[in-house]
């Protein structure tokens, strides 16, 4: 039992330190229906601003101990906790008008819905062009030049 338990330990450990060596920037998201961000990385730098949206995928710039400086989907720039960030994939949908969310990662596949600008969903299955996008109980393949949160390009394995 007790080597199960070191070993979970040493897994979870080992996870860690390899999310922290990756380079950046990287994608995340707020893990916390509040989160601060600050001017600078510790406490008693001022809040510029608090995030109350969690989900809400930020771009990771810089670490600094257990300080992240993040930028929005605003560009505004600022540090985080490292204990706010979640490494689950969200992208929110990006542009003035509503996004079509096909059946399939194909332009030709039936539109099942339009998704407003500002919403935010879990991805997953990027091939570069198309992600996964899973909004509550909706879910469908969006282009990722319409979303925020993924590079263009990027491929997420999810």
């Amino acid at each position: 039992m007790m080597k199960r338990l070191l070993g979970i330990v040493l897994l979870g450990l080992a996870a860690s330190a390899s999310a922290q060596d990756r380079p950046v920037p990287y994608w995340n998201s707020l893990k916390s229906g509040e989160a601060m961000m600050r001017s600078g990385p510790a406490r008693t730098y001022p809040g510029l601003w608090l995030y109350k949206r969690r989900g809400l995928p930020v771009r990771v710039l810089k670490r600094f101990e257990n300080w992240r400086l993040i930028e929005d989907s605003e560009g505004a720039r600022g540090w985080i906790l490292r204990t706010m960030l979640s490494e689950s994939r969200t992208a929110m949908v990006k542009g003035s008008e509503a996004r079509p969310v096909h059946a399939n990662p194909d332009e030709g596949s039936r539109v099942k819905y339009l998704a407003e600008p500002g919403v935010v969903g879990r991805i997953s299955d990027c091939d570069g062009t198309w992600c996964h996008f899973e909004m509550g109980k909706r879910a469908g393949a969006i282009r990722i030049a319409d979303l925020w949160g993924v590079a263009p390009g990027e491929e997420v394995d999810d």
